[in-house]
């Protein structure tokens, strides 16, 4: 075969391939080569090339043994680390590298231990908690009743951070599992905010704030699953009562309809505003993160899991909308909810 059929074969792979002669030069690389080690490989010793050790050997083990092999590679791509499984095998006299991409599925795997150490983390400290002070009811504060109704009303704080947590996982759970169903019962938005705030005042009342409602439009229907949202604008007034209590003030505005460019249509804005402390630039593009917080003690006072924003997200993906968080240290904080009217 001449060298413009290998190469003209080898570009239309839908993998990156790169194919090594006899005189361990390349003789060939596609388009996906190029993107993970770079242009103008051809004629190059296969060494220069990629540079690995294991995948050298690799490529020398088959030339030797006419086995297969496959091999590890890693990469970069800009800030992003990237991993290939590499197939390499023999071809009469030359050497076939076939690279299969491994990124996501790596990522996903490191989503999953990270998920579970996050998890084992967030229920081993009420558990240690709770374990400890039953000791002490057990021992030396036995017939102590001061201590006794001290350390059950820390018990009982612990056992309800550890429902909450629970709870937080099994919803997340369950909208993971509907994000792909669209839902389609149409939902007023006024009264849902209203019914929203007025379950809590309490909350509010206590926290020394109050909670405004700004309504331009009182028509709007749009396609939702009315639970779900309740649960999205619950999760973010409760946040703006509990981290903007120092503003005193937490605002709710139903915008009038609007074309939206993301969303291709007319959608509906809504959106949570506080004058509390704000929140760093770099923490925003992480506050959707499962139990990523901006202040992990102040959270877990305030009884956050460290999951509400992620199942917010998640509810948001599943109605085709859009999350918008804005904050500035010292001013406040205001999260966008944009739904889309069809």
């Amino acid at each position: 075969m001449t060298v413009e059929r290998i190469v003209s074969v080898i570009d239309s792979f839908p993998l990156p391939v790169m194919l090594i002669g006899p005189d361990e030069r390349v003789r060939a690389a596609n388009a996906g080569v190029d993107s993970i080690l770079g242009v103008d490989l051809v004629g190059k010793h296969y060494i220069t090339a990629l540079r690995q050790p294991a995948i050298i050997n690799a490529i020398a083990e088959t030339r030797a043994s006419g086995t297969p092999q496959e091999i590890r590679f890693t990469g970069r791509a800009g800030p992003r680390d990237t991993v290939f499984r590499v197939a390499v095998a023999a071809a009469d006299g030359d050497i076939l590298l076939t690279f299969m991409d491994q990124t996501a599925a790596e990522e996903v795997g490191q989503m999953r231990r990270d998920f579970v150490a996050n998890v084992s983390h967030e229920l081993r400290t009420p558990l240690t908690a709770l374990l400890g002070f039953i000791e002490t009811l057990g021992g030396a504060a036995r017939n102590d009743a001061a201590a006794r109704d001290r350390f059950l009303g820390i018990m009982a704080h612990e056992a309800n951070r550890m429902t909450r947590l629970v709870d937080d996982l099994l919803s997340l759970s369950r909208v993971e599992e509907d994000e792909r169903v669209r839902p389609r019962e149409q939902v007023d938005l006024a009264a849902l905010l209203a019914s929203v705030i007025k379950g809590l005042e309490p909350q509010a009342k206590d926290a020394g704030v109050d909670v405004v409602l700004e309504v331009e439009s009182a028509l709007d229907l749009v396609p939702g699953d009315a639970g779900q949202l309740v649960q999205v604008f619950t999760n973010l007034v409760e946040n703006g009562i509990k981290y903007g209590a120092s503003g005193g003030t937490v605002t709710v505005t139903l915008a009038a309809r609007q074309m939206h460019q993301r969303l291709r249509g007319e959608a509906v804005r809504i959106s949570v505003s506080d004058k509390g402390d704000g929140i760093a630039e770099h923490h925003i593009a992480r506050l959707t993160e499962r139990f990523y917080r901006v202040d992990s003690h102040r959270s877990r006072e305030v009884g956050g899991t460290g999951l509400g924003l992620a199942i917010v997200k998640h509810i948001i993906n599943r109605h085709r909308g859009r999350l918008l968080i804005e904050s500035e240290v010292g001013v406040g904080t205001k999260v966008s909810v944009f739904l889309p009217c069809q």
